[in-house]
Protein backbone atom coordinates (compact mmCIF):
# COMPACT_ATOMS: atom_id res chain seq x y z
CA UNK A 1 0.00 0.00 0.00
CA UNK A 2 0.84 3.24 -0.72
CA UNK A 3 -0.11 7.15 -0.89
CA UNK A 4 -1.80 9.26 1.63
CA UNK A 5 -4.72 7.74 3.92
CA UNK A 6 -7.00 9.48 6.79
CA UNK A 7 -5.83 8.53 10.11
CA UNK A 8 -9.41 7.34 11.57
CA UNK A 9 -10.75 8.46 14.81
CA UNK A 10 -12.29 5.33 16.77
CA UNK A 11 -14.61 5.44 19.40
CA UNK A 12 -15.32 3.20 22.74
CA UNK A 13 -17.78 3.46 25.23
CA UNK A 14 -15.09 5.06 27.49
CA UNK A 15 -12.40 6.01 24.86
CA UNK A 16 -11.39 7.84 21.93
CA UNK A 17 -8.80 6.52 19.75
CA UNK A 18 -7.31 9.55 17.41
CA UNK A 19 -4.13 10.41 15.60
CA UNK A 20 -0.98 11.42 16.97
CA UNK A 21 -0.23 15.54 17.89
CA UNK A 22 2.75 16.48 18.26
CA UNK A 23 2.17 17.31 21.66
CA UNK A 24 2.20 13.39 22.60
CA UNK A 25 5.26 12.60 21.80
CA UNK A 26 6.75 14.16 25.14
CA UNK A 27 4.28 11.31 27.47
CA UNK A 28 4.57 8.79 25.22
CA UNK A 29 8.75 9.53 25.33
CA UNK A 30 8.57 9.58 28.90
CA UNK A 31 7.55 5.77 29.01
CA UNK A 32 9.88 4.89 26.44
CA UNK A 33 12.44 5.99 28.86
CA UNK A 34 11.32 4.85 31.93
CA UNK A 35 11.78 1.63 33.79
CA UNK A 36 8.46 0.36 32.31
CA UNK A 37 9.50 -0.49 28.89
CA UNK A 38 12.00 -2.64 30.30
CA UNK A 39 9.12 -5.51 28.07
CA UNK A 40 9.98 -2.98 25.30
CA UNK A 41 13.71 -3.70 25.45
CA UNK A 42 14.46 -0.34 26.99
CA UNK A 43 14.49 2.22 28.54
CA UNK A 44 15.42 3.98 25.39
CA UNK A 45 16.30 6.96 25.05
CA UNK A 46 14.43 10.30 23.22
CA UNK A 47 16.15 9.47 19.57
CA UNK A 48 14.77 6.43 19.55
CA UNK A 49 11.22 7.40 20.92
CA UNK A 50 11.17 9.77 18.33
CA UNK A 51 11.72 7.18 15.43
CA UNK A 52 9.02 4.70 16.93
CA UNK A 53 7.00 7.50 17.35
CA UNK A 54 7.29 8.79 13.62
CA UNK A 55 7.26 5.72 12.48
CA UNK A 56 3.82 4.88 13.94
CA UNK A 57 2.70 7.93 12.46
CA UNK A 58 4.20 6.70 8.94
CA UNK A 59 3.04 3.14 9.63
CA UNK A 60 -0.88 4.25 8.01
CA UNK A 61 0.74 5.68 4.72
CA UNK A 62 3.13 2.86 4.25
CA UNK A 63 1.31 -0.21 5.34
CA UNK A 64 -2.86 0.91 5.54
CA UNK A 65 -2.13 0.44 9.85
CA UNK A 66 -1.00 2.10 12.59
CA UNK A 67 -1.03 3.30 15.65
CA UNK A 68 -3.16 5.70 17.12
CA UNK A 69 -3.25 7.74 20.83
CA UNK A 70 -5.63 6.47 23.64
CA UNK A 71 -8.03 9.51 25.37
CA UNK A 72 -10.05 8.92 28.09
CA UNK A 73 -12.42 11.78 29.11
CA UNK A 74 -10.06 14.19 27.28
CA UNK A 75 -7.08 13.13 29.05
CA UNK A 76 -3.97 10.81 27.11
CA UNK A 77 -4.18 7.24 28.48
CA UNK A 78 -1.67 5.91 25.81
CA UNK A 79 -1.49 4.42 22.58
CA UNK A 80 -2.77 1.58 20.46
CA UNK A 81 -1.34 0.55 17.38
CA UNK A 82 -0.84 -2.07 14.41
CA UNK A 83 2.86 -1.64 12.70
CA UNK A 84 4.89 -3.92 9.68
CA UNK A 85 8.28 -2.47 9.75
CA UNK A 86 10.45 -3.92 7.46
CA UNK A 87 12.21 -5.94 10.65
CA UNK A 88 8.97 -7.44 11.76
CA UNK A 89 7.94 -10.77 9.57
CA UNK A 90 4.02 -10.54 10.09
CA UNK A 91 1.42 -6.56 11.22
CA UNK A 92 1.98 -6.74 14.89
CA UNK A 93 -0.56 -5.11 17.40
CA UNK A 94 0.94 -3.65 20.20
CA UNK A 95 -0.36 -1.20 23.19
CA UNK A 96 0.87 0.98 25.98
CA UNK A 97 -0.70 3.08 28.50
CA UNK A 98 0.84 6.01 30.54
CA UNK A 99 1.03 5.86 34.45
CA UNK A 100 -2.62 6.24 36.01
CA UNK A 101 -4.36 4.53 33.37
CA UNK A 102 -3.46 0.88 33.95
CA UNK A 103 -5.38 -1.83 35.34
CA UNK A 104 -9.37 -0.76 34.06
CA UNK A 105 -9.31 -2.97 30.69
CA UNK A 106 -8.42 0.51 28.58
CA UNK A 107 -5.48 -1.22 26.48
CA UNK A 108 -8.25 -4.52 25.64
CA UNK A 109 -10.75 -2.03 25.16
CA UNK A 110 -8.69 -0.03 23.23
CA UNK A 111 -6.79 -2.83 21.15
CA UNK A 112 -10.07 -4.76 20.42
CA UNK A 113 -11.39 -1.67 18.45
CA UNK A 114 -8.50 -0.97 16.34
CA UNK A 115 -8.33 -5.15 15.71
CA UNK A 116 -11.83 -4.96 14.62
CA UNK A 117 -10.75 -1.53 12.85
CA UNK A 118 -7.94 -3.82 10.79
CA UNK A 119 -10.56 -6.44 10.29
CA UNK A 120 -12.89 -4.30 8.80
CA UNK A 121 -10.31 -2.14 6.22
CA UNK A 122 -7.68 -4.76 5.05
CA UNK A 123 -7.50 -8.45 3.91
CA UNK A 124 -4.79 -9.23 6.99
CA UNK A 125 -5.65 -12.84 7.48
CA UNK A 126 -3.89 -12.75 11.33
CA UNK A 127 -1.84 -9.89 13.22
CA UNK A 128 0.30 -11.24 15.97
CA UNK A 129 1.49 -9.34 19.86
CA UNK A 130 5.18 -10.01 20.62
CA UNK A 131 4.95 -10.19 24.52
CA UNK A 132 7.64 -10.29 26.39
CA UNK A 133 7.47 -13.26 28.51
CA UNK A 134 8.00 -11.69 32.00
CA UNK A 135 5.09 -9.19 30.77
CA UNK A 136 1.31 -10.52 32.52
CA UNK A 137 -0.23 -7.52 32.13
CA UNK A 138 -0.33 -7.73 27.53
CA UNK A 139 -0.21 -11.43 27.92
CA UNK A 140 -3.89 -11.00 29.71
CA UNK A 141 -4.56 -8.74 27.34
CA UNK A 142 -3.77 -10.75 24.62
CA UNK A 143 -5.78 -13.32 25.73
CA UNK A 144 -8.83 -11.48 26.45
CA UNK A 145 -8.65 -10.39 22.87
CA UNK A 146 -8.96 -14.20 22.29
CA UNK A 147 -5.25 -14.07 20.88
CA UNK A 148 -3.72 -17.30 21.07
CA UNK A 149 0.52 -17.91 21.47
CA UNK A 150 1.90 -19.30 18.09
CA UNK A 151 4.92 -20.44 19.41
CA UNK A 152 5.94 -21.19 15.71
CA UNK A 153 5.57 -17.81 14.92
CA UNK A 154 8.60 -16.25 13.25
CA UNK A 155 10.16 -13.56 15.59
CA UNK A 156 12.44 -10.26 14.09
CA UNK A 157 16.03 -11.52 14.42
CA UNK A 158 17.23 -11.33 18.09
CA UNK A 159 13.56 -11.42 19.93
CA UNK A 160 12.87 -13.98 22.51
CA UNK A 161 9.11 -12.77 22.88
CA UNK A 162 5.89 -14.53 23.17
CA UNK A 163 3.93 -14.46 19.78
CA UNK A 164 -0.11 -14.38 20.61
CA UNK A 165 -1.68 -14.69 16.94
CA UNK A 166 -4.91 -12.74 16.11
CA UNK A 167 -7.11 -13.97 13.82
CA UNK A 168 -9.70 -12.49 11.45
CA UNK A 169 -12.98 -13.23 13.54
CA UNK A 170 -14.43 -15.37 10.45
CA UNK A 171 -11.12 -17.34 9.91
CA UNK A 172 -11.12 -18.25 13.55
Amino acid sequence: MSGAVDIPTLETERLVLRPYRRSDFDAYAALIASARAVHMGGPHDGETAWAWFTNDIAAWTLVGVGCLAIEEDGALAGFVGIVHPPIFPAPECGWGLYDGFTGRGLATEAAGALLSHAWATTDLPSIVSHIASGNAASIRVAERLGAVPDPDAPLPEGWTSLTYRHTRPEAA
